[in-house]
């Protein structure tokens, strides 16, 4: 092959490769952020696994494969990221959210939560993100995972009984 060709493919590659990091990106900072409660963390972990997509992207079939990929490889990185740490995570109390959301009319009480998010452990709280940031079903959630769905759906009733029940504690009831 010609190194004019070769040079051209290359372009071509790395316009395509910047394609997918650009529209993913928020994505995967978001889970990683959501998850780890460290934005400098969050960030090490997307650059890391926009890495691995680089290495692997030829074995991707479509774009819905490569969303499914690396919401797949950015759970499991926070997973062992937060295993090999031992990782107490932060407050958020001054950083800002990534995406935009409705306006929270109780900050203090939308504090409170993201702390008690925080202190699920790791499947449960990956589950919790997942299903409650990213907006995926238990189905959605349980492939990204690899377990079943039941798993899924148990390990979010009792985050979310868990939640419940620190919050009422915390929460004086008028």
């Amino acid at each position: 092959m010609g190194t004019a060709l070769a040079a051209a493919i290359d372009i071509d590659e790395a316009l395509e490769f910047d394609a997918l990091v650009r529209q993913h990106q928020a994505m995967v900072f978001s889970i990683a952020l959501h998850f780890l409660h460290d934005r400098s963390a969050a960030e090490e972990l997307a650059q890391d696994v926009f890495l691995q997509l680089h290495r692997h992207l030829d074995a991707l079939q479509s774009a819905d494969h490569v969303t499914f990929w690396l919401r797949r490889v950015t759970t499991h990185r926070c997973i062992d990221y937060s295993r090999r740490r031992r990782f107490r995570f932060l407050r958020l109390d001054g950083v800002p959210e990534p995406a935009a959301d409705a306006a929270v009319s109780d900050l203090l009480l939308s504090r409170r939560l993201r702390t008690l998010v925080g202190e699920l452990p790791a499947p449960a709280r990956m589950a919790v993100v997942l299903r409650y940031q990213e907006d995926l079903t238990p189905e959605e959630i349980a492939r990204v995972l690899d377990r079943p769905v039941a798993t899924v759906k148990s390990q979010l009733q009792r985050a979310l009984k868990t939640l419940r029940e620190k919050l009422g504690k915390m929460v004086p009831h008028a």
